[in-house]
């Protein structure tokens, strides 16, 4: 995890004891760019026309507009923190977190966070896969007998526990980089749909009929579903620790640059599939807007198709960090062998779980709301300023300053108001929901 010429710090060569997966460092530029494409957009960008339908025009964009902003700073911070002690490179954002807040208190204000997001996101990519290739199916095949929505969830998952044994980033490469390629894909055919469909009839862009304490909780929803389409900061220290790096050629500079290149690819993703599902579906648009497009019918199906292979792709790059973690700690505290027993034994046990959270509770805008307030607010918008004040420290009341200080404030305002709408609108939602259907 260092340079042959500095010893490693502490932290990070206790780790590097039980590591059986670890890094390979020999990762191009481009590889971070399709990595963390793969792991930013995915069941996100579905969702932002329907986010856009409880934000509105105004408050919508620039809410999308800040948190790319907000975001791509955040980003550059990590990047920039991940070799900031000469010698060490903090591979995963919990050593980070150690260096950051304390080798006692950093793993508890990081690792719930992160856990959270990389769980959050598979079991979500769970229920997205299985409704997409349901989806598919109704479509490709219009008189094939209708199979349960949980049935599409088990088979999504089953795939998951054959992919889930392959060892480390770099042997899901091929798999990120289709998923990446999808995202693209799906995303311009999302777009492009809508606006060849044109504005349906009497399409309305007020405020959605409700309650005002029902409108008030599904907005606050919808901050989550913005935050939720940001959320490769949880990966971007595991991405970049499979970059090469020297002392002439850090491994921030390759991998800023992918990020940059990723960031591109989500503007030209996130923007135009808000602002036109929006226009063209107004506040009707459902919480996936693949859903509502029927014509032409080969498209929008090969769109889902497109999704399906995506989320496939996401929940491996989402996954692995958690592997790592979970394998660590069957070697440390059950003295669990190293090799194929642990990885069999480990990662199917977690594919198991999400495929059980992802199959009980299939809503998706609401989990979505839910996982992107409690979970990628933190790991998107303030968690990395506040480690920047930590270890940087910028001088007090410059721009830099006011910049971390605006990101912390408004990342914990989008993470208190959209954990309590995603888990309101979960508790609405699922009474009147009739499970495994």
């Amino acid at each position: 995890m260092v340079s042959a010429s500095s010893p490693p710090s502490k932290e990070v060569q206790s780790d590097q004891k039980c590591v059986d997966n670890s890094h390979s460092r020999n990762a191009k530029w481009w590889y971070s760019t399709f990595h963390t494409v793969t792991a930013m957009i995915g069941a996100g960008v579905l969702s932002l026309p329907y986010a856009m339908a409880y934000l509105g025009w105004g408050p919508g964009t620039l809410m999308l507009l800040l948190s790319w902003c907000l975001t791509l700073n955040t980003m550059w911070q990590m990047i920039q923190l991940h070799e900031c002690v000469p010698g060490t490179r903090f591979d995963r954002y919990i050593d980070l977190g150690r260096h950051a807040f304390g080798p006692k208190l950093g793993p508890w204000i990081v690792l719930p966070q992160q856990l959270i997001v990389q769980v959050g996101c598979d079991i979500v990519y769970m229920v997205t896969g299985g409704k997409c290739l349901k989806k598919f199916m109704e479509i490709a095949c219009t008189n094939c007998t209708p199979i349960k929505q949980s049935y599409w969830i088990l088979m999504f998952g089953a795939i998951h526990f054959f992919l889930s044994q392959l060892p480390n980033f770099n042997s899901v490469a091929a798999v990120s980089l289709a998923a990446a390629v999808m995202s693209l894909c799906y995303s311009t055919i999302s777009w492009g749909a809508c606006l060849a469909r044109g504005r349906v009839d009497n399409v309305s862009y007020a405020y959605k009929k409700t309650t005002t304490t029902d409108l008030m909780f599904r907005i606050f929803n919808a901050l989550g579903d913005v935050s939720f389409a940001f959320a490769g900061h949880a990966v971007v220290l595991e991405i970049q620790a499979t970059i090469p790096s020297t002392p002439e050629k850090p491994s921030k500079v390759s991998m800023w640059k992918g990020a940059v290149g990723a960031y591109f690819i989500n503007a030209v993703c996130y923007f135009p599939v808000a602002l036109i599902g929006y226009w063209t579906f107004g506040r009707d648009v459902p919480d996936n807007v693949l859903l509502a497009l029927e014509k032409p019918a080969w498209l929008i199906a090969s769109a889902n198709l497109m999704v399906f292979v995506h989320v496939v792709g996401s929940y491996q790059v989402y996954a692995m960090p958690v592997f790592d973690l979970i394998e660590k700690m069957m070697v440390k505290r059950l003295n669990f062998p190293t090799g194929v027993p642990l990885r069999l034994v480990a990662r199917s046990s977690y594919v198991a779980f999400t495929l059980f959270i992802g199959v009980t509770f299939p809503f998706f805008g609401d989990l979505l709301g839910f996982f992107g307030g409690f979970g990628f607010a933190p790991t998107s918008y303030f968690l990395p300023s506040i480690m920047w004040l930590i270890i940087k420290k910028p001088k007090r009341f410059s721009i830099n300053w006011f910049i971390n200080w605006a990101s912390i404030y408004i990342g914990v305002c989008i993470m208190l108001a959209s954990t309590i709408g995603g888990l309101r609108n979960i508790v609405t939602d699922a009474s009147t929901y009739s499970f495994y259907t």
